[in-house]
């Protein structure tokens, strides 16, 4: 394992390793930068469109946004307190619960996880360029679409490569501009909110209601947990756990609000804006813009979206190098890098439908995610003391090679949770054998579209690691 910090430009040395306490700096204030950074992208314009999908009112909506974004990014400032902690990455630190090689299943599902993500970030800052390029008379068709992709792909690759540094610098400045640029937005397409027809939306069924909360969970900070510490393992120990976790929360949280509401009310006024959404999530929303912010509304765009991509490819890497790869950090990025053009390439130009592979993406690894995070928050609440760093990496120390309970959770729990969860695209049609079982009325009852199968991983993992893991717990902190 490499040590040191590098600068800005240069590659950064540490990987999965232990940060040293001499390269441990800053306050939990600085969390805010890459939390807003990678969550102010005018995605959460779209997913006003996607939520009131859902069949629900906008008040409902206003409450399953607040109750989603905040609580999921809670969960994301509760296990950024274990990078405090232990000084390691989110994904390394979870096999104090599951053991240093059983740890091995949850960081496999973690790489899916980031790595889809930044495949999802990728794909939209691609259609988006091609979108505005094609009003602008730039170009238009496959061309265009490969340009763009080279583009973004190259920003989001080197960022990922380069490591923590460039990274921290990066998310201040995109979190400015992309801040500024998208309150002229906002002032530019006011004038297009219809009250009336926001105010005529009808309510929707408990059932609905609850669809949309896990939707934004699953969306917003569930897709964020197994990276929480990768950011604040640099902090130096005397950091405010309260700090860590209100920062986290707070900055991951506040721009997804005020861009999801807003979202909201442009959707709630215009049908043809949230049909056109589902096919092309942001280059939709530049319909309303006159020619002379095209090009800003890209640069805001793009840059939004390679924030999120770029904490993303970071995580993944750092998650292939906690699964056993044999390279430095940069490479394990750069692989990373190379199936995100992959999957980018799939969807862009072969599967044509973006919000049902979007949704059934979320929704499939959110479940066995949920799981882990379940176990991840019990795990954590239930210590009293800093990691045994050095056993972390060792499978005869305290941690152990591999604990078969908190595994076992995490497979029945995603094999519950896909029995309650149902999507569109045909691949996934054998999801929801539970609904019919559990009385829940089937895959084409009002319980179908709910997703519950999140809430069950998630609450099934937190109540049985509470409970039969507080033994294994004071046995890891007693040993000498």
């Amino acid at each position: 394992m490499a040590e040191g910090r590098a600068g800005t430009l240069q590659i950064e040395g540490n990987g999965i390793n232990v940060i040293a306490d001499a390269e441990r700096k800053g306050r939990p204030r600085q969390l805010f930068w890459p939390w807003f950074g990678a969550n102010v992208s005018v995605l959460g314009l779209s997913y006003g469109a996607f939520t009131l999908g859902f069949g629900i009112s906008f008040v409902q909506a206003v409450i399953a946004a607040i109750v989603g974004i905040v609580v999921s990014f809670l969960l994301c400032g509760f296990i950024a307190l274990a990078g405090q902690r232990g000084s390691a990455p989110t994904m390394v630190l979870s096999r104090a619960a599951f053991g240093v090689r059983g740890n091995g299943l949850p960081t496999a599902i973690s790489w899916l996880l980031t790595v889809g993500w930044e495949t999802v970030l990728t794909i939209l800052a691609t259609l988006a360029t091609a979108t505005v390029f094609d009003r602008l008379g730039w170009g238009g068709g496959t061309p265009t679409l490969i340009v763009a992709l080279l583009v973004v792909a190259a920003l989001i690759v080197g960022a990922g490569v380069l490591g923590f540094d460039l990274i921290m610098r990066l998310q201040t400045v995109i979190t400015v501009v992309t801040a500024v640029l998208t309150v002229v937005y906002m002032v530019l397409v006011a004038g297009q909110i219809n009250w009336s027809a926001v105010g005529a939306l009808p309510a929707g069924s408990t059932e609905q209601v609850v669809g949309a909360l896990v939707f934004l969970l699953t969306g917003f900070g569930l897709g964020w947990v197994n990276a929480a510490a990768d950011y604040s393992r640099y902090l130096p120990r005397s950091a405010s756990s309260r700090g860590v976790i209100g920062w986290t929360t707070f900055g991951a949280s506040l721009a997804p609000l005020v861009l999801l509401v807003f979202g909201l009310l442009l959707a709630a006024s215009s049908a043809d804006l949230s049909t056109a959404i589902a096919g092309d999530p942001i280059g939709a929303l530049a319909a309303a813009l006159p020619t002379w912010f095209l090009v800003p509304f890209a640069l805001v765009a793009v840059l939004g979206l390679v924030g999120g991509a770029v904490l993303d490819i970071y995580s993944s890497g750092l998650a292939l190098l906690t699964l056993g790869l044999p390279a430095p950090r940069w490479a394990a990025a750069l692989v990373d890098g190379v199936i995100m053009v992959i999957g980018t390439v799939y969807v862009v130009f072969f599967a044509g439908d973006f919000l049902g592979q979007f949704t059934g993406f979320l929704i499939t690894l959110g479940v066995p995610v949920a799981a882990w995070c379940g176990v991840m928050l019990a795990d954590i609440a239930m210590r009293r003391r800093d990691y045994a760093e050095a056993d972390l990496y060792d499978r005869r120390g305290r941690y152990g090679d591999a604990n078969p309970v908190p595994i076992a959770v995490v497979v029945i729990g995603t094999a519950i949770g896909w029995g309650l969860v149902t999507n569109t695209v045909a691949w996934l049609g054998w999801q929801g054998y539970l609904l019919d079982a559990l009385g829940l009325g089937g895959r084409q009852g009002a319980w179908a579209g709910a997703n519950l199968g999140v809430l069950a991983a998630l609450l099934l993992g937190l109540v049985v690691t509470l409970l039969t893991g507080r033994a294994r717990v004071r046995r890891q902190e007693a040993r000498a």
